[in-house]
């Protein structure tokens, strides 16, 4: 490959990435949104976290067999109950770790 084609592939690779979250920001920058809309949107980076943690907290790595009993489950409970109470996300972030280490060294 010659430079062109570097530059090519560089450009198109930029437009593939950026041009996907632009242009609806710029569509929908000066427009009011209905309030259902709004909070639909808002649910989203719950409904993605939740996708990513309930495997690794309820299932089994190679058959995704339900198991309570994991670690990561228990440490989650008393965490999520941190995180609850305190609304401190550096807090709930340094009880989950600590737990987690806690869970691996008594476990």
């Amino acid at each position: 490959m010659n430079f062109n084609d570097y530059l090519l592939l560089f450009c198109g690779m930029g437009a593939v990435t950026y041009l996907p979250r632009t242009l609806p920001l710029l569509y929908l920058a000066h427009k009011k949104l209905p309030q259902w809309l709004v909070d639909w949107l808002a649910l989203i980076p719950v409904s993605i976290l939740s996708a990513l943690l309930a495997p690794l907290l309820f299932c089994e790595n190679a058959g995704r067999t339900l198991q309570l009993g994991k670690p990561e489950f228990l440490v989650a409970i008393p965490t999520l109950a941190f995180a609850l109470k305190t609304k401190s996300l550096g807090g709930t972030v340094l009880l989950g770790m600590a737990l987690y280490w806690l869970a691996g060294y008594v476990l």
